[in-house]
């Protein structure tokens, strides 16, 4: 869009654009109260949530304004999984970057066991589950969301170390 056809809507920004400021972006109150959810529930709690929707609703728009809005929480680490579809050995290289941590694909067990010691530490230091974001989920194989699952809790599943946003379109939700 050039800018006279801008000014002469008024608009400070191409509405169309992929690459909209953050500021720029509409954020209606359902939306808004699921980031408040988050925040004051999946942050503090652990756990998983779900935005689920067609192609081209604006899954992924949401993911990026909430982690704009996590970003700006003092102390809490946040990290965004940029390719869902990998297998095991990568997810783990790839949780490893997300979170600070130097793991070994072939050693499993170690990696298993260093994520989860770093997020406890940073539980206990901060109170507040750090957060997994993953867009396009419905490209995860049903082994990564296994393991992350699995990862993501302790003590028999009574303890949530992570709290997990995934936004997938319907395939998501069958698999």
């Amino acid at each position: 869009m050039n800018k006279t056809l801008l000014a002469l809507y008024g608009l400070k920004w191409n509405p169309f654009s992929p690459e909209l400021p953050i500021e720029a972006l509409y954020v209606a109150p359902p939306v808004d109260n699921f980031y408040w959810r988050v925040e004051q529930g999946l942050v503090r709690e652990g756990g998983f949530a779900l935005i689920s929707g067609e192609p081209g609703t604006g899954k992924s728009v949401v993911l990026r304004l909430l982690a704009h809005r996590l970003g700006q929480l003092h102390d809490l680490s946040v990290g965004a999984m940029t390719h869902p579809s990998s297998h095991l050995a990568d997810f783990y290289r790839e949780m490893g970057d997300l979170f600070g941590v130097e793991l070994k694909p072939h050693n499993r067990w170690g990696g298993f066991k260093t994520l989860r010691e770093r997020w406890l530490a940073h539980l206990d230091s901060t109170l507040m589950r750090p957060v997994l974001l993953i867009d396009e989920a419905q490209e995860m194989h049903p082994s990564v969301l296994n393991e992350l699952r699995l990862l993501s809790s302790a003590q028999f599943d009574s303890r949530h170390l992570l709290s997990v946003v995934f936004a997938g379109d319907g395939r998501f939700n069958t698999k």
